[in-house]
């Protein structure tokens, strides 16, 4: 595959994006602490910024602790909750949490307004019923975060309802998303299909303390895998461009493969 660039929309640069996590736990909570970074640095390079919202049902348990951003003093509490609170004091925001799973509302999120929704679940279901709401949206951007115990995958892509329209639409179409030139990013789940797919069991068992939690997960692999993730945002809003939409990282081995952008990319794929 040839690689190519991804030109950041205009749209993206100049209006104020929406950002809709939806997961705050191991991957979530460090996605919310380094976009809290990531808005303060571009709104100080003149960019709008973003308005972010956070959707997680969970309660911070023992085990949360020291692996996910939480403190002793959180137990019991929604971690959407306290960890928005937490980052809207520390950073002046006005961020919105909702303890409850992100839920599909076909008027809740207008495609007139550029959005990235970042995914942060832990089971193939939670992104399947995501992925339910995602794939019929325009102009919008997917980054899904996953690991296991000590390996993870990033990925940053467009649904696919967008690239379509933007193929079919003329270049010098007013309505435009992509700008003329830019090479589409495969949608997420069209490229890793078995990321949604279910027929494979998962162990979704909790852990009832840090030390089995650890047994089964690396202490720092959710850090490990949000990092690129974070570059890819940074890259995106200050540079406009991209040459890489994900990466492969192993703590094991020390390595991240990143994924180069392609033309050989095609809708939905």
């Amino acid at each position: 595959m040839t690689a190519a660039v991804h030109i950041t929309p205009a749209r993206m640069l100049s209006e104020c994006v929406h950002i809709v996590l939806i997961g705050c736990g191991g991957n979530g909570s460090q996605m919310l602490t380094g976009l809290a970074r990531l808005d303060h640095a571009i709104r100080a390079l003149g960019h709008p910024g973003l308005d972010v919202e956070v959707f997680d049902p969970d309660t911070v348990s023992e085990a949360n602790i020291g692996r996910q951003l939480f403190s002793p003093a959180d137990v019991g509490q929604y971690k959407a909750c306290v960890h928005t609170q937490r980052v809207n004091h520390f950073f002046g925001l006005d961020w919105r949490a909702h303890p409850r799973k992100f839920e599909r509302k076909q008027d809740a999120y207008p495609a007139a307004r550029p959005a990235i929704f970042i995914v942060c679940v832990d089971s193939k279901a939670a992104r399947k019923a995501v992925d339910a709401y995602l794939s019929n949206r325009l102009n919008t951007y997917v980054l899904d975060l996953g690991n296991r115990a000590s390996d993870g995958q990033v990925v940053f892509g467009q649904t696919p309802r967008t690239v379509i329209e933007d193929v079919e639409a003329n270049e010098v179409h007013s309505g435009r998303f992509n700008p003329v030139g830019s090479v589409a990013l495969p949608y997420p789940y069209a490229l890793f299909p078995e990321l949604v797919d279910t027929r494979e069991p998962e162990d979704d068992m909790p852990s009832c303390g840090l030390a089995e939690a650890l047994a089964r997960q690396e202490l720092f692999v959710n850090q490990s895998v949000v990092t690129p993730a974070l570059a890819i945002l940074w890259e995106f809003f200050r540079h406009g461009r991209l040459t890489w939409h994900g990466a492969f990282v192993n703590l094991k081995t020390g390595a991240m493969r990143p994924l180069a952008t392609s033309t050989s990319s095609k809708a939905g794929e």
